[in-house]
């Protein structure tokens, strides 16, 4: 690797699951703001929802997630009312204003819900919003929770695609994570969902973990892979114990170092590509026919915050403590913390608190990181015609950071910009060139690659 690149290994920089990033939502977006922009919502529309269970009955020490652990099923129970209140608030403001396109569940863990209250949560969602007849419905599924009656009550509510963790199958990376989860309990919540027509299974994993070597990444591919996903997620560990406390129960001592990262990273990712699986963005891959490889295929690729998505919706409604939403104006987020969510929710309130609202700077810079994200190269034309003025503007950056960065990230090719294909793994690095916000910026990030 080339001393320049290199270097590039640790530098710390944000995700770009967004733009402005999390950091930099502030609270003059708050309740009130969100009830002006749910009301704004023209009829007609798409409407996409994401729905968090913050709760794990055990935690995971290599999660970022916003969740807490209990060991008893009551505080679910009692957080569930809230979320309905939520629902029926959410619901009222936008009836008649858009149809349910796709929701995602996600956590925490889900499949911590009981059979009766998953199917529950699935009628309240229905009973509050008008659903599309072939809406998506994705949920995060933990393999060590799933019974029967579990996969019957998300076949009940409809679910079209499982997205299984899995992070590495080697016993001793997993004891070190504090996730221990067997191959055979893996594939047979595989089967499982597959017998009740689910035709979309995704599974996440993990290189960078304590412990891991190529070795043991290059086995947890291969059965992974026997498996037959249709789509495969493979992220970089994000070590953040100045951030998630509980990460502290993980040596530093034992993670790889950033070389040995980026090479179980190529090494995992070439074993996939392999099996015929098409390359999707920075960290997924897709079976050549999965909607996620069309949208690729078509300039049509999105990121959100549950990563890659062939999802068009422009108005995304996060429900539950710390969801995102976002809209046309701009970005919400609802309290974090769980029991000052329900004061609110439960009084009637709206729960969010902090976001941002779109510049005509933002829009643009956001259009570039997506499609660097994205594509791994965005159009000179798209962005003036798209952008105007503003547009004009960033082409002047991007030629200036085409020509003069020495390890050449970015490459002027006739009239786009592009990521050469041996330095898209530091895709990131790239777009926080187009970041405004990151220099004046005191949040910390994990490592770009």
């Amino acid at each position: 690797m080339r001393p320049e690149l290199a270097a590039r290994l640790c530098e710390n920089v944000p995700r770009y699951t967004s733009y402005p990033s999390a950091p930099h939502f502030h609270p003059g977006i708050d309740a009130i703001v969100y009830r002006g922009w749910l009301e704004a919502l023209e009829g007609g529309g798409e409407i996409s929802l994401y729905l968090h269970i913050p709760y794990c009955d055990r935690l995971c020490w290599f999660c970022a997630c916003h969740t807490k652990q209990t060991r008893h099923y009551e505080p679910v129970a009692a957080y569930l009312r809230s979320l309905y209140a939520e629902i029926a608030t959410v619901g009222g403001l936008v009836s008649g204003k858009g149809r349910i396109r796709a929701v995602h569940f996600g956590g925490g863990s889900p499949t911590m819900l009981k059979p009766q209250h998953m199917v529950a949560l699935g009628t309240a969602l229905r009973d509050n919003f008008d659903f599309l007849d072939d809406a998506k419905i994705s949920v995060e599924i933990d393999p060590n929770e799933m019974d029967e009656a579990r996969l019957d009550a998300l076949a009940e509510i409809g679910m079209t695609r499982a997205s299984l963790g899995v992070q590495d199958f080697d016993p001793k990376v997993q004891k070190a994570i504090n996730r221990e989860q067997s191959f055979l309990q893996t594939k047979a919540v595989v089967d499982g969902v597959r017998s009740r027509g689910v035709d979309s299974v995704n599974l996440d994993l993990l290189y960078g973990l304590p412990h891991q070597t190529s070795e043991s990444v290059r086995s947890t591919v291969a059965q992974a892979l026997t498996l037959e996903p249709d789509r495969m997620a493979l992220f970089g560990y994000a070590h953040v114990p100045w951030f998630k406390k509980h990460q502290t129960m993980i040596d530093e001592a034992w993670l790889p170092g950033p070389t040995e990262r980026i090479a179980q990273s190529r090494l995992a990712a070439r074993a996939i590509e392999d099996k015929g699986y098409e390359s999707i963005g920075l960290d997924h891959f897709a079976k050549p026919g999965d909607a996620l490889a069309v949208a690729a295929r078509a300039g049509a690729l999105h990121r959100n915050f549950q990563g890659y998505t062939e999802d068009r919706c422009e108005t995304l409604i996060g429900l539950g403590p710390s969801s995102i939403g976002r809209f046309r104006q701009g970005y919400v987020q609802n309290m974090p913390s769980t029991g000052e969510y329900r004061h609110r929710v439960e009084g009637g309130e709206l729960a969010v608190v902090r976001g941002v609202a779109f510049s005509d700077d933002d829009r643009v810079r956001g259009w570039i990181i997506e499609r660097l994200m994205c594509d791994f190269a965005f159009s000179a034309i798209d962005l003036v015609e798209s952008f105007g003025k503003a547009g004009q503007k960033l082409l002047r950056q991007a030629s200036s950071i085409a020509l003069k960065d020495p390890a050449r990230l970015l490459e002027l090719q006739g009239d786009s910009f592009v990521v050469p294909a041996e330095n898209r793994p530091f895709v990131r690095s790239i777009a926080v060139k187009f970041d405004k916000y990151f220099e004046r910026g005191t949040a910390r990030h994990s490592a770009a690659v």
